[in-house]
């Protein structure tokens, strides 16, 4: 058996130029299309299943749902590796040349093509930015967001789905970040630059649940630790994942409100947040 590892890159409330994201696609043996018939449709369906340890017979995006989506004029990209799926993503246009990502994953190392291929889709109806929400607790997602991508998180988001039952946020509190990727004209090389991404410095303003620095500040930045893997942590022992919850939100909300956004994620779980200037 082959052990699979997942990015799970999104879950939000938001004709391509295939040329771009097929070649980068191709450097890992992996094509990326968009797909339209009832049978793919169908297959992704059951892949969020996987991603999410639901029954497939209750999928967090029902197949009849992404139908519904396509042809209403949004997009599911599916990566193959040869023929079988190894990543899906869906989005919708919006209002203002935006574009929301409603769910996306992949196995790791293909997530970065797979939100190219929803970018040039997105560039390609003339959107200007992309949105999507992510769980902020989860370290990695944060850094492919922030880091990788070069997206801004933009606002804190308390409960937001309310109680979740699928495998992996069952008995959390579902509090999410939405991210804004600003998607410039053409090219990958117009993707925005990562914001600043410095080390934590500054006094101590919060103490994490285990009993380390949770938060620290200095001047127009501000940084916040999450732990290590919220996903085993959650398995694992429940109470301490909520606790990390409720501290992290008392940081990150009371930030956001004060003018903060998400700037960058340090490999070792360190969230970098600043202070947007006046008038900015």
């Amino acid at each position: 058996m082959v052990k699979r590892t997942y990015a799970c890159l999104g879950r939000s409330h938001n004709t391509p130029g295939p040329r771009s994201f097929d070649t980068r696609a191709m450097t890992a043996g992996v094509t990326i299309r968009t797909v339209h018939d009832v049978a793919s449709l169908a297959a992704v369906a059951d892949y969020f299943s996987d991603v999410w340890q639901t029954p497939r017979t209750a999928p967090p995006y029902p197949a009849e749902v992404l139908h519904s989506l396509v042809h209403s004029g949004g997009a599911v990209h599916a990566a193959f590796d040869g023929q079988r799926l190894a990543g899906a993503s869906v989005a919708v246009l919006g209002a203002d040349h935006g574009t929301y990502s409603l769910v996306a994953a992949a196995e790791r190392g293909l997530g970065h093509a797979v939100k190219l291929a929803q970018r040039d889709w997105a560039v390609g109806l003339g959107a200007r930015t992309m949105r999507w929400t992510f769980d902020p607790l989860v370290g990695r997602n944060a850094r492919f967001n922030l880091a990788k991508l070069g997206a801004t998180g933009t606002e804190y988001l308390v409960d937001f789905y309310g109680p979740m039952t699928d495998g992996v946020n069952d008995g959390d509190e579902s509090d999410r970040l939405t991210v804004t990727w600003e998607l410039g004209a053409t090219g990958e090389a117009d993707a925005p630059t990562p914001p600043y991404d410095g080390e934590p410095r500054g006094p101590v303003t919060a103490t994490a649940p285990d009993g380390g620095p949770l938060a620290r500040r200095d001047g127009r930045y501000l940084w916040c630790r999450v732990p290590e893997d919220i996903v085993k942590l959650r398995a694992a022992d429940p109470a301490s994942a909520l606790r990390w919850r409720h501290a992290v939100r008392e940081v990150l909300s009371s930030a956001f409100a004060e003018g903060f956004r998400a700037t960058g994620m340090s490999r070792d779980g360190w969230y970098t947040l600043t202070l947007e200037e006046a008038g900015a």
